[in-house]
């Protein structure tokens, strides 16, 4: 029966259709009438982070990995509950003359605040079972250690699992243990993840998100819009709306921009400065803003073919550019800082972000930017050192001679000696040898596409270097 004094949780069923075209029925509570405190306490779960992904991606075509795939059935359900949590009887399944009996819940169930970390832990102590040891560098990958120096990698976001590993046989092998554990669907030689398709070409990896690109388009009705070549005009800069909030167009800007941000944060590095950019007008857009954000799907209906190649037979090891842009917000005046670190030939991490102070000339907007990419080089190196691949001083190119100067120098000048002591951090890396700068012209940084609004020629020059390339499967 009902008890007394305690909040009973609603229901409701979700219908959806997944991209192999499955149709899928989940029952979800209704978690936002839980109340903090009493019905839950922690809600954070880890999960692996998009960059680490195609870290990892690029390093198994460098190193002839295979990678096999599995998806959880119904993971959420596997989690156990501490709190006492009472929820309705679904729609469909009500005991007829007990209608008022409610259902007390003993393991997590999808939409509970809950939910997700109930899971993480039990799968935590699973992969722990299985000999798996969590990374520190990134809680999402798990890692297989053999006496002989073999190991096995596991990717796990929420309930889809890669199991990357030079040994195939060893791989089946772990794997197969943990689909002895949970009910699971073989996926096989990896085909998606994360809804980026993943296609292996002899030594080569291909990964884009076509399908759902299409379906972006679809949604913001521009399947069939012109074509551009670049992400925005050449010169734009979006100016701040100050006049009043339109609700309507507000939410329709804020369904494009979330779009395109999932885009850009998987496989499009090319748009990443654009979106950016617009995405910091989401509060009160104008009708210029939402034109723009349009411009970007119109770019993206001439590209929707390219993909992110990682190439193994490129040897190519881990790189990165940097470039900021001085002073270009015209109403703060802080600069625009860009970087990128590439493997095997492709792109795995980039970044476009508005400073956080503001810079008094272009080679201290540098140093900060350098600085900023240090410390990401830094988790890259701590990351590939877990799982046993030991770097010497990994190269940072920029093109600014001053920054790599102040860097490189423990100077003390008149016109640098005000800058922050955080930014300072990568001379100690430079002494400790884990990283090492180099200087490139401009006109060769690729950098820069993450920092200003370029043109064409200047935009497709550097697009190239990314490692974004034409492809369409078939």
């Amino acid at each position: 029966d009902r008890p007394k004094g305690r909040r009973v949780t609603k229901n409701r069923w979700v219908f959806d259709v997944k991209t192999d075209g499955r149709k899928k029925a989940r029952l979800v509570a209704k978690g936002y009438s839980q109340i903090e405190g009493l019905d839950y306490d922690q809600v954070f779960s880890p999960v692996v982070r998009f960059e680490t992904v195609r870290l990892i991606l690029a390093l198994a075509a460098l190193e002839g990995m295979h990678i096999s795939g599995l998806d959880v059935r119904n993971a959420y359900l596997y989690g156990k509950l501490d709190e006492e949590i009472y929820m309705e009887q679904p729609e469909g399944f009500k005991v007829k003359g007990q209608e008022h009996r409610v259902l007390r819940l003993l393991r997590a169930l999808y939409g509970l605040k809950q939910a997700g970390l109930a899971w993480w832990r039990t799968l935590n102590e699973s992969l722990k079972e299985l000999g798996f040891t969590r990374l520190v560098s990134d809680a999402g990958i798990f890692i297989y250690k053999t006496k002989d120096g073999r190991f096995v990698l596991v990717i796990v976001y929420v309930d889809d699992a890669l199991f990357c590993g030079k040994d195939k046989a060893l791989v089946a092998k772990l794997k197969n243990r943990f689909m002895k554990k949970w009910e699971c669907r073989d996926l096989g030689d990896v085909k998606e993840f994360l809804r980026m398709r993943i296609t292996r070409k002899g030594d080569e990896i291909h990964l884009d998100q076509t399908a759902y690109l299409e379906t972006v388009l679809q949604r913001c009705g521009m399947q069939n819009a012109k074509s551009v070549p670049t992400p925005l005009p050449a010169g734009y800069k979006p100016e701040p709306h100050t006049g009043p909030v339109d609700p309507a167009l507000r939410s329709r800007y804020q369904t494009v921009i979330g779009s395109l941000l999932y885009i850009m944060l998987g496989t499009r590095p090319d748009i990443c400065f654009a979106v950016t950019k617009l995405a910091q007008q989401a509060a009160n857009p104008s009708q210029d803003h939402l034109d723009k954000a349009l411009y970007i799907c119109r770019y993206l209906v001439g590209t929707k073919f390219y993909a992110l190649v990682y190439s193994g037979k490129s040897g190519q090891g881990v790189s990165a550019c940097t470039d900021s842009d001085w002073a270009n917000d015209p109403e703060i005046r802080r600069s625009q800082s860009g970087y990128f670190m590439k493997l095997a030939n492709g792109v795995f991490s980039w970044l476009s972000r508005r400073q956080k102070t503001v810079a008094l000339s272009s080679t201290e907007a540098e140093y900060m930017s350098l600085s900023d990419c240090s410390r990401q080089v830094v988790w890259v190196k701590m990351l590939l050192k877990e799982i046993d691949y030991l770097l010497g001083a990994l190269p940072i190119c920029s093109d600014n001679q001053g920054a790599i100067f102040i860097g490189s120098n423990p100077v003390t000048e008149r016109r640098s000696k005000h800058i922050d002591i955080r930014y300072h951090y990568i001379r100690e890396l430079i002494e400790e040898k884990q990283v090492e700068l180099f200087y490139i012209s401009t006109d060769e940084n690729p950098a820069d596409l993450f920092t200003k609004n370029l043109g064409r020629v200047k935009f497709l020059k550097f697009r190239g270097m990314l490692g974004l390339r034409f492809y369409e499967s078939s």
